[in-house]
């Protein structure tokens, strides 16, 4: 594989990366809505566990540093609540 190849397949996952963050963003709108049906906080930091366990987990099962993986995920948790506050009218989001 060239160099030119491999930076070409990086920006293709880049791109999916990015795809796959706005379509988790996007669930942020249903997640709220649920939320408000069972009366709940936007931070939940019950789930905010169980998802950084799993990918903790995941980044183990494939060798990948654990500890950048979750700060990822940090990041993605702290993006949807954002989106959630947003939604509910306050936010830091464009």
């Amino acid at each position: 594989m060239t160099l030119q190849h491999a930076r070409d397949e990086i920006s293709k996952l880049d791109w999916d990366i990015i795809s796959l963050i706005a379509k988790r963003t996007k669930l942020a709108e249903d997640v709220l809505r649920e939320k408000r049906i069972e009366d709940m906080q936007i931070n939940d930091e019950l789930q905010s566990k169980i998802v950084l366990n799993r990918a903790t987990e995941n980044a183990t099962e494939l060798g990948l540093d654990v500890g950048e993986i979750k700060k990822i995920f940090e990041i993605l948790i702290r993006i949807n609540i954002e989106k959630q506050k947003e939604l509910m009218g306050g936010g830091n989001l464009p």
